[in-house]
């Protein structure tokens, strides 16, 4: 398994990326999406930025503060949250939910929210990256697909997750650019 300073370094090569990515894209090509039931590009940044922040890190600092009952019960990884740590990635497949008002993300408002989200997804798993080692593997928190994951999973998760929408903003460039591979 990668370490939690590999995958932090991955991380950061993968959100700059998608940071000099967005240079190419005018506001109104980071809104065009594919199909109504399709995120833009936009879209799909914003999802990055708020899943990293808002549930994989806030599950992961959930982590860090062990329960104070005893009866709470260790969750154990699925068979699918087993085999994508196995794998080190997801399935190189689309994952696709219905549109929902509580998990379609919202357009964005412009460039530079995409950019200082990116910025910040950065900032805060370089903050909590040296936390990791003394983190107990005994406290997991659920993941809706991968069953209990501990801090370190939920760190890795972020980098893997970044890592597998790449397959998605090929996809929607192509679109917008008509560019066959």
């Amino acid at each position: 398994m990668i370490t939690t300073k590999e995958a932090l370094q991955r991380f950061e090569e993968t959100a700059i990326y998608y940071i000099h990515e967005l240079d190419q894209f005018n506001m109104e090509q980071l809104k065009q999406k594919p199909s109504d039931n399709e995120w833009s590009i936009g879209q799909m940044v914003q999802h990055l930025i708020s899943s990293a922040l808002y549930m994989q890190l806030r599950n992961l600092d959930q982590c860090l503060v062990p329960s104070e009952d005893p009866l709470v019960p260790r969750k154990e990884k699925t068979e699918l949250g087993a085999a994508v740590f196995a794998q080190g990635s997801f399935p190189p497949i689309r994952i696709q939910v219905p549109p929902s008002a509580q998990y379609t993300p919202e357009q964005p408002e412009g460039k530079e929210q995409l950019i200082q989200g990116l910025h910040k997804a950065i900032q805060r798993m370089k903050e909590i990256e040296p936390t990791l080692e003394k983190a107990s593997k005994q406290n997991t928190v659920s993941h809706p697909s991968f069953g209990g994951l501990c801090a370190e999973e939920w760190f890795l998760l972020v980098e893997m997750h970044y890592r597998h929408h790449l397959l998605q903003l090929d996809r929607l460039k192509q679109g917008l650019f008509g560019a066959a591979k």
